[in-house]
């Protein structure tokens, strides 16, 4: 692998297109007291999940404190790293600008003042806050709105800053939308003195699991546990037709379980796996939307499934083994669909798998890694045994350090642990900059009612389209429901992809959830059942250009076109946008969802596997020989029949796909004939 890219070039790859690890250099002394804040970040929170009894608004203060401080100063005013104008010296200090460094000590202060303050006398000013209040809220306000800037861009501050508008000037909203309206002190009483806003459900979550699980998966990669995944995919699927493509998904979907990060999934695994499918023959934007792809797969694969997994925990009111249960089979549908796009493309173009002398050994790949899999087996078997996330999060936490210290391959120091706590700390600063300004907005929805308008909005919506559709032939076959319903998923999907053009996966999911769910309920839709769906689009948006940042992040590896490279991507994810209408309208798919039965389970699984094949089939233009335009067509339309799975419907889909298959055996065998 002579053209793997080293790891100065992959980083300043995740630093150009991730905005959440685009880190200012410091000097010394700063670089000093931000080390040892991050890793008393990682310390703290290791110990309250695990030994501390600290109360709920105290642990979410100090960790909005450790996030507004480490943010304000580790990220430039200006978004992108090297474009800041040279400040004179006397305006710096040991490389951070002094404003910055208030703003950092002031963030501590707002963050810590209310957590402070005696319980009883908080109650007292709920509803009637004091001047201090109001100005210490502000100053919070405006604080998390910088820190979100900063940390993962501009589009998340300009939503919750039209949603605080909208708070503000409820009167002169538009017909469903007008309300009341409130006061700035009504807004600040509600977005700070209460755990409706700031201190809200999304920074609790951050605080009490997120901040654990991230932390593992750091160690989980510094003590070689990611390594132990690609080489396993190596030897598992390398030395098949268009190997290291399908190696590209094995290693995503192993490293998935570890890591919530779809970009740091994308220039881990694709340092390795993009250069060699670019060797065996795959074009560069293939080879990189196909790592891309696989690795947006990371934020819906158990155990992790990036932070919305914990979020779901707390609004559902669910065993996380539950939300883990209800993630499985969506997740390996994910998979299944880019494998069979990259095996008939394989197929296709005539691809080598990766010959003996390019595999490792899989008893060497063993015997060299077993012991890293230990943290990951006792995580998840404290999950599946009924204890709480932080539980088996911390006592995986303990493991990693035990196997790296025992482990003689990839031996943990105490400067590598002490640097590992210090990376784990610092990849959650943008999540919980994020987390913060989500409370912002569903604090605004809580106290203005704004979810349910906009879901009777978005139901009525769809209900007018749907009744102008039943007086059409052949549309009329549907009755006026059924088209409100599909309509209201497109429209939330829609939104979703909108919505998550370069905002968090877990922020677009909050916010969307506070529509989807109301408008979906109209509807008759289970709560885990719209939770999943909105999760499912948020995370498509990471390979739907125009903001297709893990497409891009690929692209850089691979040398390619980035929006080419985000428009493959897509098309490879295609089973990501299909199969949450599958679960919409077969709940069974999830396993833990109301009415599940085992029969209705095996016929929506087989069905979406058809149904996925068919679709990868159209646009790969393959199955046993090349496709003409019409059969691509032909075989695409019979596959949107197992959408909503059935008997009735798969028997059809069947039938129809017969012919096709026939021809393309035909077509195969003249091939091979004339060979």
């Amino acid at each position: 692998m002579a053209d793997r890219l080293s790891a100065e070039e992959l980083a300043e790859i995740e630093r150009k297109y991730d905005p959440e690890t685009a880190f200012r250099a410091t000097g010394k002394l700063i670089g000093g007291v931000v080390t040892a804040a991050l890793v008393a970040m990682s310390v703290y929170h290791f110990y309250a999940a695990g030994w501390g009894l600290i109360q709920e608004l105290t642990h979410r203060g100090i960790h909005l404190a450790f996030v507004l401080f480490l943010v304000l100063i580790l990220f430039s005013w200006r978004k992108t790293p090297g474009t800041e104008v040279a400040a004179p010296t006397w305006y710096r200090f040991n490389g951070v600008a002094i404003i910055d460094l208030v703003l950092a000590v002031l963030g501590v202060g707002a963050a810590m003042y209310l957590p402070l303050l005696p319980s009883a006398e908080i109650a007292q000013r709920v509803g009637n806050p004091s001047s201090t209040d109001i100005f210490m809220g502000t100053a919070l306000l405006l604080l998390v709105l910088e820190a979100a800037r900063r940390s993962v861009g501009i589009t998340l501050p300009i939503i919750a800053i039209v949603f605080i508008l909208f708070a503000l000037f409820g009167p002169y909203a538009p017909g469903a939308l007008k309300h009341g309206g409130t006061s700035w002190l009504g807004l600040i009483n509600h977005l700070y003195m209460t755990n409706q806003g700031i201190y809200g459900l999304a920074i609790g979550v951050m605080a009490k699991y997120v901040f654990l699980f991230i932390l593992f998966g750091v160690l989980a990669t510094r003590i070689g546990l990611g390594q132990l995944f690609i080489d396993l995919a190596m030897v598992i699927a390398g030395r098949y037709a268009g190997g290291p493509a399908k190696v590209a998904i094995f290693s995503s979907a192993f490293m998935g379980t570890i890591s919530g990060s779809s970009i740091a999934n994308t220039v881990t695994t694709g340092a390795l796996t993009i250069p060699a499918m670019k060797k065996i023959g795959y074009p560069g934007r293939f080879a990189a939307a196909v790592e891309a792809t696989a690795s947006t797969g990371g934020q819906i694969t158990p155990p992790i499934l990036g932070a919305a997994a914990f979020i779901m925990v707390e609004y559902l009111e669910m065993p996380l083994r539950d939300i883990l249960a209800a993630a499985l089979f969506p997740a390996l549908l994910h998979y299944f669909g880019i494998f069979i796009m990259v095996h008939l493309e394989a197929k296709r173009l005539g691809l080598r798998g990766l010959r003996t002398d390019e595999l490792p050994k899989a008893v060497q790949v063993l015997a060299k890694g077993w012991m890293t899999l230990v943290p990951l087996v006792i995580l998840v078997y404290f999950i599946l045994s009924g204890r709480t996330p932080d539980f088996a999060a911390v006592y995986g936490i303990i493991a990693c350090v035990v196997v790296g210290f025992l482990n003689p391959t990839n031996r943990l120091t105490v400067p590598g642990l002490i640097d590992a706590l210090a990376a784990g700390a610092k990849n959650t600063l943008s999540v919980g900059a994020a987390a913060a300004t989500v409370g912002i907005v569903v604090g605004v929805v809580t106290l203005t009612g704004v979810g349910f308008r906009l879901g009777y909005v978005v139901v009525q919506t769809a209900t007018d389209i749907g009744a102008v559709l039943g007086t059409i032939w052949p549309f009329s076959f549907f009755d006026v429901p059924t088209w409100a319903l599909f309509f209201s998923l497109v429209l939330i999907a829609v939104a979703c992809i909108i919505m998550g053009a370069g905002i968090p996966t877990t922020a677009t999911y909050i916010i969307l959830v506070a529509v989807a769910a109301p408008a979906l309920a109209q509807l008759g839709v289970q709560p885990l059942v719209s939770h999943f769906f909105v999760f499912y689009y948020g995370v498509l948006a990471d390979i739907t250009p125009p903001v297709a940042l893990a497409a891009y992040a690929a692209a850089g590896i691979a040398g390619s076109n980035p929006f080419e490279t985000g428009n493959t991507a897509f098309r490879l994810g295609i089973a990501k946008a299909l199969v949450p209408f599958v679960f919409v309208y077969s709940p069974s798919l999830l396993l833990v969802a109301d009415g599940f039965t085992w029969s209705a389970f095996a016929i929506t699984l087989t069905g979406a596997m058809i149904g996925i094949g068919c679709i990868g089939a159209a646009f790969s233009g393959y199955i046993f020989a090349t496709m003409r335009k019409a059969e691509r067509w032909y075989v695409g339309l019979v596959g949107l029949l197992f959408v909503a799975p059935g008997l009735l419907t798969m028997g059809i889909g069947i039938v129809l796909l017969l012919p096709v298959l026939y021809l393309q055996w035909q077509k195969r065998d003249r091939g091979q004939a004339a060979a």
